[in-house]
């Protein structure tokens, strides 16, 4: 029979409520950083000035200002979760642990992705209950999404987005003691924009210290805007919104402003005479370097870092598939992917149909989005990690073809986060709309994936060989 508690747990800024049940304990919505507002939203995240009396731990928290996303005739709620949700905190964190006691357990840090616009720790997929059942300390963290985040601006720090995510490692370093985690032993991961925001902390000085371990699934090691297309970017929304593009001209814009001018700012040129766009006109935000974090890793704590890395088979296809865009492809939707990362894109189009005589335009057309938004920048990152780093680079490719939209969706982008969080059987994630569509998914491919993961996070391998130069080992799931 099911017991519920609400136990309280002293943290350096205050107490704060949770709730105790079988799955462990949860504390949801504690702020590590004062909530941006004005001004601030523009300047470095700041401390929490720490609050008298219990703080509510038990209920979902604000999220950072978004948009609303659409992705057609596939439910991507779980992912996105409930959206731009205003209130008066939202540099907040959730953590699952097994209890909030003395133990030092492992602790993983998840960052969300969403195209660095939308996402929370409320999205229904990043569920602990897993990883606290498997002994984990999980924390789950919001960051400063879209303008506020990401838009490079003359008189602010650059990509305030990240800072968040480091001042929420800070964050964990200091408290998270106290939640019966260690925080001598943190394994950071992220998915899409969070694995890319991880692979930037590996090339970042001021990480050093902060996490052990890193996973990035799905992201990119090669996805960082130039300053110059960041500059690009900035001017047509300043334009937009009829300020100038400085600081000082967007602090007085209202966050639901900045909300609406997304999408007058999508579909932007960003190639220019050195660089081609990261994110082929997917989103008009990223992170903004002046070298890519493949290659900056010694200016970061990469090389005392242990490195899991990998992409799904079929990643283009969230983009196409639910849109319609799949089947009604044709060679010139092709060669214009091919267009937005090679000099000459009838040439790789060609090379690519030859390598593959059997597929479709659309398959063609997904595994050029697949390869320049994931894939290409995952290998240089593994490549460039496993040359310095000393505790080793671990590299997946999941392959479980989820059978939803007549079975068209396959292994797209997400869909092994189900598996990650040991949650493949829920209902929510199947029927006609669901990720993993109306068949069962394989319970064995969860204990797998996830323990992979649970087993990183204990003892710094997953459970098969590293990958290195000489010897290219790839773990396959499904």
């Amino acid at each position: 029979m099911s017991h519920t508690t609400f136990p309280v747990v002293h943290t350096p800024s205050g107490a704060v409520g949770g709730i105790r049940d079988d799955d462990g304990e949860r504390y949801r919505a504690i702020p590590y950083a004062t909530t941006p507002t004005g001004a601030a939203r523009f300047a470095a995240p700041a401390p929490h000035p720490g609050w008298e009396g219990v703080r509510d731990a038990v209920n979902a928290g604000a999220t950072a200002p978004q948009p609303v996303r659409d992705f057609g005739a596939l439910d991507m709620g779980p992912y996105f979760g409930p959206g731009w949700v205003p209130g008066n905190d939202y540099l907040t964190l959730d953590v699952h642990t097994p209890a909030a006691d003395d133990a030092a357990r492992p602790v993983m840090v998840f960052v969300h992705g969403g195209g660095f616009v939308t996402g929370s720790s409320r999205a229904a997929l990043y569920d602990g209950r897993a990883f606290a059942r498997d002994g984990i300390v999980l924390v789950t963290v919001n960051y400063r999404l879209g303008v506020p985040g990401f838009l490079d601006v003359a008189g602010a720090p650059r990509n305030r987005g990240l800072l968040d995510v480091l001042a929420a490692l800070d964050w964990v370093q200091n408290t998270v003691g106290v939640f019966g985690g260690d925080p001598d032993n943190v394994t950071v991961f992220g998915q899409s924009a969070g694995a890319t925001l991880v692979g930037a902390l590996l090339a970042m000085p001021d990480a050093g210290g902060l996490f052990q371990r890193a996973i990035m699934q799905s992201g990119s090691g090669t996805g960082a805007f130039t300053p110059e297309q960041a500059a690009r970017v900035t001017r047509t929304a300043a334009a937009e919104l009829g300020v100038e593009p400085t600081a000082d001209g967007f602090v007085g814009v209202p966050d639901e402003a900045f909300v609406a001018v997304l999408p007058r700012l999508a579909g932007l040129d960003l190639r220019t005479s050195t660089a081609t766009d990261p994110l082929v006109g997917l989103s008009p935000f990223s992170i903004v370097l002046d070298r890519q974090p493949a290659d900056a890793l010694l200016d970061g704590p990469a090389a005392d870092v242990a490195l899991v890395i990998g992409t799904n088979t079929e990643e283009g296809n969230l983009y196409l598939v639910p849109q319609n865009k799949f089947d009604d492809s044709q060679h010139e939707d092709v060669v214009a992917v091919a267009a937005q990362k090679h000099s000459d894109p009838e040439a790789i189009t060609a090379a690519l149909a030859a390598e593959r005589p059997h597929a479709t335009h659309g398959e063609l057309r997904s595994a050029l989005l697949g390869d320049a938004l994931f894939g290409a920048g995952s290998a240089r990152m593994a490549l460039a990690h496993s040359s310095l780093s000393k505790r080793g680079t671990y590299v997946y490719r999941f392959g479980f073809r989820s059978t939803a939209l007549q079975g068209k969706l396959g292994a797209a982008h997400t869909v092994e986060l189900p598996f990650v969080f040991d949650i493949a059987g829920s209902d929510w994630l199947h029927g006609p709309r669901g990720l993993l569509g109306p068949e069962q998914a394989p319970g064995v491919l969860a204990q797998q994936m996830h323990g992979s993961w649970v087993s990183f996070a204990r003892s710094g391998t997953p459970g098969w060989g590293a990958y290195n130069d000489s010897e290219r080992i790839v773990r396959r799931f499904g």
